[in-house]
């Protein structure tokens, strides 16, 4: 532990809250230096330290890589408060912040950016044989400099190839969780973070989340609804899953993959439906991926340093907006029908002749619209302004398809393509939902306690 105490710090900011602790932004006295501290929530822990910390902070001090997240120290608060704080370099911008921004497209290039430095991130892991077990867009933090990092590893454990290890397959948030652990999976690999892998590049090719199931019976429903459905032919050992029988869809479905991607180029498709195979043993690594046509092919990924700075953005601060204004849109709503109420009353009565003024009704009420050493860099891309730059400024991805926007309903109408109008699908997200550790309250649902996961962490 730190000798450090929080007092090394002013004005914290609040830009995360969750479960297991809050993540504030602050500035280090001595230094000017901006950092995020995590808070871990100690009062309601009745056996010591949590281990989902205790796990983290192992395995963040003994991983070193550009695109993983940082743990600079821990500190203490003194006094009554007796709290202790991870230490983290700060990151200005979160990916689901990001894409929840009105307006927000991202350019070809600068998706390839993201992928590589995602992907490389992942291959370190497991190389070191460290599982994720939580990928997720609001888990990739990006800074101004256009660099991605993953964090909260309070679910990552290292992994051996030891066949008779049962490991828990309650883990990854719902949204972003693999085949094989809905299925009731207790021995797996690598292979379910490149499923999660896959549902983070479907969001940014498609700009919205591509499963967002309330539970984990519909989740799987809309898992074969567009990778088809598991058999003995195309994953072998399927059926011995504890859930197969029950989950299992009663009339074989077709594999639409490529149907449903059909705006996306053929490099993306091809990587797409590899991450997305359902048999974990033929779906892509993280090395493959790297490796993929995709990132070689014109145009190239883009510099990180060539993408444009946007204002700070977290999942929990555009949550926090989209909240503001839901509730500024209904205020205006009611201030409207109120108005066209009195009008009404002032109206004379209708004519003898049986003729009337006709009736005043509300008129539609409209919202506001409003380096990587597996690769090399296109230092001609420059993505700047909206997304984009260079010769490739202004070449959106994917281009808008003629079906409508790729974004779904509007941000603001209280309907959000990610479930739940936009506070996430059937209630709170899986524990450790916020960008540095601390849960949030959109992506996906978890079915188990908090006591039930603290229990399924400490055998697993």
């Amino acid at each position: 532990m730190g000798s450090r105490t929080v007092d090394c710090f002013e004005k914290p900011e609040l830009i995360g809250e969750g479960t297991y602790g809050q993540v504030y932004r602050a500035k280090e006295i001595e230094t000017g230096e901006i950092v995020a501290l995590k808070k871990i929530r100690m009062d309601s822990e009745k056996e010591g330290f949590p281990i989902t910390a205790i796990r983290e902070i192992k395995i963040l001090k003994e991983l070193n890589h550009d695109n993983i997240i940082k743990l600079k120290e821990m500190v203490i608060s003194p006094g009554p408060d007796n709290g202790i704080y991870m230490v983290f370099e700060y990151m200005d911008h979160d990916l689901t912040g990001l894409l929840d921004r009105p307006g927000i497209r991202f350019s070809v290039p600068q998706v390839k950016c993201y992928m590589r430095q995602l992907l490389t991130g992942v291959h370190y892991c497991h190389a070191n044989r460290v599982l994720h077990r939580d990928i997720k867009s609001s888990n990739l933090l990006i800074d101004n400099n256009g660099n991605l990092k993953l964090a909260d590893f309070g679910l990552s454990r290292r992994y051996l190839n030891d066949v008779n290890a049962n490991l828990t397959n309650r883990v990854v948030t719902l949204w972003y969780r693999a085949p094989e652990l809905l299925l009731g999976a207790t021995k797996y690999g690598p292979a379910i973070d490149m499923w999660s892998v896959g549902c983070v590049f479907a969001e940014l090719l498609m700009g919205k989340t591509i499963f967002p199931g309330k539970d984990e019976p519909q989740q799987l429903n809309l898992i074969f609804g567009l990778c088809g459905s598991p058999d003995e032919k195309n994953w072998p050992g399927v059926s011995k899953l504890p859930g197969y029988n029950t989950f299992k869809p009663e009339k074989p479905l077709e594999r639409r993959v490529r149907e449903t991607f059909w705006c996306v180029d053929k490099h993306a498709l091809e990587l797409l439906d590899r991450m997305l195979t359902l048999d974990p043993a033929k779906r892509i690594s993280a090395r493959d991926a790297l490796d993929a046509e995709y990132f070689w092919a014109d145009p190239l990924p883009c510099d990180p340093r060539s993408l444009p700075k946007y204002e700070s953005s977290h999942e929990f601060d555009t949550k926090r907006k989209r909240q503001q204004q839901r509730l500024q849109d209904d205020a205006a709503k009611r201030q409207r029908l109120q108005h066209t109420s009195q009008h009404n009353r002032l109206l004379p009565p209708p004519q003898h002749s049986g003729q009337g003024y006709p009736q005043m009704r509300p008129g539609p009420f409209r919202h506001p619209q409003d380096g990587n050493p597996y690769g090399r860099y296109n230092h001609q891309n420059q993505a700047q302004g909206g997304g984009g730059g260079g010769r490739y400024a202004n070449v959106p991805y994917p281009p808008p398809p003629l079906r409508g926007p790729p974004r779904g309903p509007s941000r603001f109408s209280g309907v959000d393509p990610r479930g739940g109008g936009g506070y996430g699908a059937g209630g709170p997200n899986y524990q450790h939902g916020d960008q540095y550790g601390a849960p949030g309250t959109r992506r996906g649902s978890n079915t188990m306690s908090r006591d039930q996961n603290q229990q399924y962490n400490r055998q697993h």
